[in-house]
């Protein structure tokens, strides 16, 4: 699994039978990169609608580095555009999450600008929140695929037809899906999910989170799994560095920064799984 694409030094051990021999290959150093993971989610089904609005920093780390380097020295805030409201974060607990000072939610049609300052350079984008629509069930079903030891979780939701939807659905233990209505707009749907055997341990509880997403980001969290794989961590555990956001860097364009800042309506569903073996 790759922990990104920045290599700092790679080192080759080749042996032959009859002697040992270690070559050392020089990569090119290249800079640590800013990872900005700003993916906003606003629990819109949930009374009173709560919200997690939470910016992790970290910076792009050596191929073989166990840890990735966290940001605690930044300054961050959004301000919303349409009424000049600035909402100040901070990281108080010195791990690279920064938290608003005050609790916010981020509101319909809306636009949001986030900064962060770091190292003397600026870094921009802005989002509106995208809308969802709530799960309406969430069971454990009994089919299997292959091995005949997967776990089936099915899933069912109307689709809003009045508009193209994209959505995201994050089944835990860093398991994801995009998904887009092409095929359903509109209409009552319901679909199924597999855990492998090495996904999950059961019995278990898990919550299945549903966001709504824009196309880009839709687009853009397609390649992130895709290049980073499913089981690593996160989506943004390691960005890879080919991958470009909507984070610009408006003090120096050269120096772009990894990640992206988006808002999403999400809804959960908490269900329990059983071992029906």
């Amino acid at each position: 699994m790759m922990k990104n694409t920045y290599i700092i030094t790679f080192l080759t051990l080749l042996l032959c039978t009859n002697c040992e021999k270690v070559v050392d290959v020089d990569v090119p150093s290249i800079a640590p990169k800013l990872i900005i993971d700003a993916s906003f989610e606003v629990f819109f089904d949930e009374n009173p609608i709560n919200a997690k609005t939470e910016v992790q920093l970290k910076l792009s780390a050596d191929y073989f580095d166990e840890t990735i380097p966290v940001v605690t020295n930044a300054t961050v805030f959004v301000t919303n555009l349409d009424t000049g409201t600035v909402i100040d974060f901070t990281d108080s607990d010195a791990d690279g999450n920064y938290q608003p000072v005050q609790a916010f939610i981020p509101q319909d049609n809306a636009t949001y600008e986030l900064t962060v300052i770091y190292n003397n350079e600026t870094y921009v984008a802005t989002a509106e929140k995208v809308k969802s629509t709530p799960l309406t069930l969430v069971e454990q079903g009994d089919q299997t695929l292959f091995t005949g030891e997967e776990t089936e979780i099915k899933l069912f939701f109307t689709d809003d037809g009045t508009v193209n939807n994209y959505y995201i659905f994050d089944f835990s233990n860093s398991l994801f899906l995009a998904l887009q209505d092409r095929f359903f707009n509109g209409a009552d749907y319901g679909f199924s999910n597999f855990y492998e055997e090495d996904d999950i341990e059961l019995p278990a509880t898990v919550t299945i989170k549903m966001s709504g997403v824009s196309k880009e980001y839709f687009t853009y969290f397609n390649i992130l799994i895709d290049q980073s794989g499913q089981n690593s961590g996160g989506p943004f555990e390691s960005v890879p560095s080919s991958l470009l956001g909507n984070i610009i860097n408006t003090t120096n364009e050269d120096n772009f920064p990894l990640g992206y800042f988006h808002i999403s309506e999400t809804d959960t569903f908490t269900v329990n799984l059983v071992d029906r073996d």
